[in-house]
């Protein structure tokens, strides 16, 4: 897996990601089927090794790439124009009442952990699921309504520049 990922860091950062993430099966499977062999790290990871190519056919995935994230968000967002554009008001501000949700969740646990007196045991556990709101249940509603990093920002150039 590390072989692959320092193949992709360099020239398809993006891909890079995606296989060291959650969705690495799904990036793998992408990047075989590109590279015509068998859906496997290593095989994956020896095409790309061996093909004088393979900057190129790496460039013209992580442009694919690139548009499903694009066309992901745009959905997205036009799934919160339609619900803004209705009367019914639990579905016009579901998207609030779920982020006002996810934070006091948030503060309460911070609270708690801060302040409660807990087993030892049970550090453990309590800052694996800090870890969880903070990198991912918050970081997530920032995301959604303050738009994400500058690397995707990059990934948008490169995309606008990819279809010119």
């Amino acid at each position: 897996m590390n072989d692959l990922f320092n193949l992709l860091k360099g020239v398809a950062p993006t891909l890079a990601t995606a296989v060291a993430g959650p969705m690495g099966g799904m990036a793998i499977t992408a990047l075989a089927s590109k590279f015509g062999v068998s859906d496997s790290v290593d095989a994956v990871a020896k095409a790309i090794a061996g093909d004088p190519q393979a900057a190129e056919k790496l460039q013209e995935a992580e442009l694919e790439f690139a548009k499903l994230e694009n066309e992901d968000r745009a959905s997205a967002r036009h799934m919160q124009e339609t619900a803004l554009n209705q009367t019914d008001n639990v579905a016009k501000h579901f998207v609030y009442y779920f982020a006002w949700a996810w934070s006091g969740v948030s503060a309460l646990y911070f609270f708690c952990v801060t302040f409660i007196t807990m087993p030892d045991g049970a550090r453990d556990f309590a800052n694996i699921i800090l870890g969880f709101l903070l990198g991912t249940a918050i970081s997530s509603v920032f995301n959604f309504f303050y738009g994400s990093s500058k690397s995707s920002a990059d990934k948008t150039n490169a995309l606008v520049k990819g279809m010119k």
